[in-house]
């Protein structure tokens, strides 16, 4: 069960105007399960994304990234993103990209648009072949039961390891222009920031420009997305996509208007809902912690204090354990790779002052920190004495559930 994360309500997803769902039961891995989706666009929607930076990025990647560079270039716009879950079409060389480009190709006839207007995506098992017939001989279903307001079905389609779907809806007001947000997520390991998270896609009704957007998706990734670990690992899959649909009133046509600022800021924040939605349900999580460095010379060096913290098993199993063992903060803020003074290092555990200039602080009583790592949602504060700099990273505990969920995820 996922950390304080309830699951989302259907009725509570508002539909995005310019953009309908649609989902199947394709059997790709497992019988009896949502597991293929299609998201058609209306013809004025604008959409980017990030990706995935593992060298062994997955073909599905490969060929969005492709795509996209094609409408940036002047080429015909995205119509529609196709995803499924159960095959991740990773590691399987020049015979994936070909799977890959057939199951576009299939849901292009369906659409009656291009291949090349079809932004592919997939998840799960690595190194297996793209089972294509059961993609294409379920893309009818899904095609035929496209609608807005699908979007709790959607989010249940491309949930792998999660154990529950990933999903939230915003509604705010910008110069008198009603604009609707809407969001999916998935993943619960394998995520390390090196893009975003697994897989991830916000709509909204605004009309942005191309340019405008693909500045708009890599600032909201860089303080939602780019902020979470898990287990440290990096995907071969992960992508966060934003579409800007256009059917509503509001136009964002520069990045110095006060209408963007607005829209990043609803964007940003429901970006951040969506990550921390995968975080609270990390493989065999029983805790969410938040880890902020503070004081520091710039931000670059306390991301990088925050993720040494973030990604330290021996820190994440100590909270597991409730055990105030919290040297080993200290420990993974000594190996971070920044040349610190640490005799100005204090550190705080909640309302806890923990470590004050370099030591333990005369005043800590270890029941005070044990009372803290008894909670299921815990804050670790670094100040560092450096500067004015800081980042906010969010990662989760480390079980005896999170071996097992990995040990069987085959079978």
């Amino acid at each position: 069960m996922a950390v304080n994360s309830p699951i989302p309500v259907a009725a509570d997803l508002k539909p995005v105007a310019g953009i309908e769902i649609g989902f199947a039961e394709a059997g790709i891995k497992k019988p009896n399960r949502k597991d293929l989706l299609v998201l058609r666009l209306a013809p004025g929607a604008t959409v980017s994304g990030v990706f995935t930076l593992n060298r062994f990025c997955a073909a599905p990647v490969q060929i969005s990234k492709a795509n996209l560079a094609k409408v940036n270039a002047g080429g015909e716009p995205i119509r529609a993103l196709l995803v499924n879950t159960g095959n991740a079409n990773a590691g399987t060389g020049e015979a994936g990209m070909a799977n890959a480009l057939k199951t576009c190709g299939a849901l292009a006839d369906l659409l009656g648009c291009q291949p090349e207007q079809i932004l592919p995506f997939s998840t799960g098992v690595i190194l297996e072949p793209l089972p294509v017939d059961r993609i294409t001989a379920g893309l009818p279903q899904a095609v035929a039961n496209l609608t807005v307001d699908n979007w709790f079905n959607a989010a249940e389609a491309i949930m792998t390891t999660d154990t529950q779907p990933k999903a939230g809806s915003r509604t705010v007001d910008i110069a008198g222009h009603r604009v609707t947000l809407t969001g999916i997520s998935k993943g619960a390991g394998m995520i390390k920031p090196n893009m975003a998270t697994m897989l991830g896609y916000l709509a909204f009704d605004a009309k942005v420009a191309q340019p405008v957007l693909d500045v708009l998706v890599k600032q909201a990734a860089d303080q939602s997305f780019n902020c979470i670990t898990i287990d440290g690992d990096t995907s071969t899959n992960d992508s966060f996509m934003l579409i800007a649909t256009g059917a509503g009133t509001l136009e964002v046509n520069s990045v110095d208007s006060p209408e963007y600022k607005a829209l990043a800021a609803a964007v940003t924040e429901l970006s951040v809902f969506l990550a921390q939605a995968i975080v609270r349900d990390g493989e065999g999580a029983t805790k969410f912690m938040t880890i902020t460095v503070e004081d520091g010379a710039d931000v670059e060096e306390c991301r990088k204090i925050a993720y040494s913290i973030g990604h330290s098993p021996l820190v994440k199993t100590a909270f597991f354990a409730s055990d105030p063992n919290l040297g080993r903060i200290l420990a993974a803020v000594g190996y971070a790779g920044v040349d610190l003074d640490v005799s100005k290092i204090n550190l705080y555990l909640d309302d806890v002052w923990v470590a004050k200039d370099g030591g333990r602080n005369p005043d800590y009583k270890e029941e005070d920190g044990q009372r803290v790592m008894k909670q299921s949602e815990i804050t670790v504060r670094v100040k560092l004495a450096r500067g004015a700099a800081a980042a906010t990273v969010y990662t989760c505990d480390l079980s005896h559930d999170y071996v097992s969920i990995n040990a069987d995820y085959r079978s």
